[in-house]
């Protein structure tokens, strides 16, 4: 939404582009953030149950390849 408006308002290109670096930047510590609690909640949730682990372990490559 932001930096759509400041397209539509003509903001300065350099300015628009460091605005999209934070904003991946953001999601890109997010990200880690989930995968990291994601990977301890399916490692302790395998080791404690019958799922299969190497089912999970393709399942999360699936999932970064995208």
């Amino acid at each position: 939404r932001g930096v759509g408006k400041m397209i539509e308002e003509g903001k300065y290109c350099i300015d628009i582009l460091n605005q999209l670096k934070a904003a991946r930047s953001a999601i890109s510590t997010i990200e880690g953030k989930i995968l990291k609690t994601h990977l301890k909640n399916c490692v302790r949730d395998t080791l404690n149950s019958d799922l299969d682990f190497e089912e999970k372990i393709e399942e999360l490559l699936k999932t970064l390849k995208r």
